[in-house]
């Protein structure tokens, strides 16, 4: 089911260079396959950016990329790149003009939206033919040793998830723009992490700042050193599946 209109929610702009810092990179193939669909490379729209890891990617095989988020100060923080430009503005009025991107993306952010609202833009910005691709990941998997202590500390969090997350555990089920759907090949995001990375990881769920606001207790702290004597001193490759929609105007 998707959601009716309401206002924007902010879980990040207080930790957005945290965000920055820590959240994992989508893998190189992702884009190159998006890219591949596309009729046209002369824009892409990337909507909900956050630090602008898709955006900067997406400007490899653009001649431009528009990167709009709602959030200030997650733009402040944004990669610079020569053809990306960085907006202020929200999913769902993006102010830009009609039928003018080739592509529009929305990584691990959709279940933010007003759905519907976001979808008629879309449909409105993007070229016909354009393609809209939208994405997520929930739960990583690291090795039989590790996992259980991180399936822990989401257990303990997990009463302060956002409702939404709902729509990222079911894979953006019974999600769809009324667009005919593009069969694009399910990846991994993969990362080759220290502690302290997965640590900094956990510490930008938006379930961990709520419980810390509510509880007033670090969640990730109760488990930290269960977690370190799991991990090790060394590097361990991290992985998360992703949920890959597209569509095509």
């Amino acid at each position: 089911m998707q959601k009716r209109e309401r206002p924007f929610q902010d879980h990040f702009s207080g930790h957005a260079r945290q965000y920055a810092q820590f959240r994992p990179g989508y893998p190189p193939p992702l884009y190159l396959s998006l890219a591949e669909c596309c009729e046209r490379r002369e824009m892409a729209w990337d909507c909900a950016t956050g630090s602008g890891q898709a955006a900067a990617a997406l400007a490899a095989y653009f001649d431009a990329v528009i990167a709009t988020d709602a959030s200030n100060k997650q733009i402040a923080t944004a990669i610079e790149c020569p053809n990306v430009t960085y907006r202020v503005a929200a999913a769902e009025h993006s102010n830009l003009p009609d039928a003018t991107a080739d592509l529009v993306t929305v990584a691990q952010a959709l279940h933010w939206f007003d759905i519907d609202a976001f979808f008629a833009e879309a449909r409105r910005v993007l070229k016909p033919g354009g393609v809209l691709a939208a994405w997520s990941y929930d739960q990583c998997n690291v090795s039989a040793t590790i996992d259980p202590v991180l399936r822990q500390m989401l257990a303990d969090v997990e009463r302060f998830w956002p409702p939404e997350r709902e729509i990222v555990a079911n894979r953006y089920q019974g999600i769809t723009p009324g667009l005919p759907a593009l069969g694009l090949p399910q990846q991994k995001m993969t990362a080759r992490w220290s502690i302290d990375q997965m640590l900094g990881y956990i510490r930008t769920w938006s379930a961990t700042k709520r419980f810390l606001t509510s509880e007033g207790v670090d969640p990730v702290g109760i488990h930290e050193a269960d977690l370190r004597r799991a991990w090790g001193d060394g590097i361990q490759r991290v992985e998360w599946p992703l949920t890959i929609k597209a569509w095509r105007r």
